[in-house]
């Protein structure tokens, strides 16, 4: 009787409790890196920097600095956006192939131990 609910367990309810698991941890990791934030804001300024026109130079001088000051600050917002999405992508292609991987390998586990058992009596050392 408790091997019989144990492999109803296994196979009815265990699956749907892991793929609810699978489902909120790739949903965590997505808000995590917060990439669907960082593709919208990837052109604003790094940390929210402006530049003040109106600086101690006045004039040309002071509009072309600033101009390039948040020109850079752009750009170091874009680099750095940039990584945190690309690190975001390859941990959670590296979360999704090993779900899928123990999803696979789910149905096999319960059998294992019995798997053992024939290996330890053909004489299979490891």
């Amino acid at each position: 009787m408790l091997a019989v609910s144990f492999l109803q367990w296994w196979y009815l309810r265990g699956w749907i409790i892991y793929f609810d698991g699978f489902r909120t941890k790739m949903r965590d990791m997505a808000d995590f890196f917060s990439i669907g934030l960082l593709l919208r804001t990837l052109f604003q300024p790094f940390r929210q920097i402006s530049a003040d026109e109106t600086g101690e130079k006045g004039g040309l001088e002071g509009a072309l600095i600033a101009f390039f000051d948040r020109l850079l600050s752009r750009l170091i917002g874009f680099i750095v956006r940039i990584f945190v999405i690309l690190a975001g992508i390859i941990v959670m292609t590296f979360e999704l192939v090993a779900g899928l991987v123990i999803a696979l390998l789910w149905p096999c586990i319960p059998l294992l131990p019995f798997a053992g058992i024939v290996v330890c009596t053909m004489g299979v050392a490891f």
